[in-house]
């Protein structure tokens, strides 16, 4: 296991972040992504800050720390489901990506 790959996957596990499904980020569909996260972050009791902050910031999270790992097709998905978090948590989506 690589050094960065333990810290990540520490953070993940034992800060305040969400109880994530499993395997959520390889996921195809976007707003099955932002779904799941919605969900983690609606019933969890590790967050500090609201829902939709906590589920994005997970999302972000996850897309920094496999950098140039993601395939641009990937990063895409990702991203994309960054629009449908927004659009599920009644919050205005950012202007189209190039």
């Amino acid at each position: 296991m690589a050094k960065s790959e333990g810290w990540s996957q520490k953070v993940t596990k034992s800060s305040d972040a969400l109880d994530l499904e499993h395997g959520v980020f390889a996921l195809e569909d976007p707003g099955e992504i932002a779904r799941s996260l919605k969900k983690s972050a609606e019933e969890s009791a590790r967050r500090k800050s609201d829902p939709y902050r906590s589920a994005m910031s997970m999302l972000t999270f996850y897309i920094n720390r496999a950098g140039k790992q993601l395939s641009q097709e990937r990063r895409d998905h990702l991203e994309a489901a960054k629009d449908e978090l927004r659009e599920l948590f009644g919050r205005p989506r950012k202007n189209q990506r190039q």
